[in-house]
């Protein structure tokens, strides 16, 4: 399956929205960079992100919620929050 920035972005989306765990996210990162092909013009880019994505379970770089707006800025996309009453 070839990688793609939307693959990517659904991923962090995901995980932003709580239908992932962060454990989950990393798994499918590090299987990414082993076992994936991304995207030829943009493979670099999206390594970088999915790399990044791969070490966020490691306490030194985690994944705040800074962190996902500014990998899916790297792929072209922009985080949005809607407050809805619960």
């Amino acid at each position: 399956m070839t990688i793609t920035k939307k693959i990517v972005a659904g991923k962090i989306a995901a995980y932003l929205h709580r239908r992932i765990s962060l454990a989950e996210l990393v798994a499918w990162a590090e299987n990414a960079m082993m076992d994936g092909r991304f995207e030829e013009s943009q493979a670099s880019r999206i390594a970088t992100v999915v790399a990044r994505l791969g070490v966020a379970d490691v306490r030194a770089f985690g994944l705040a919620w800074e962190d996902c707006e500014k990998l899916l800025r790297q792929l072209g996309y922009a985080a949005k929050i809607n407050i809805v009453a619960a």
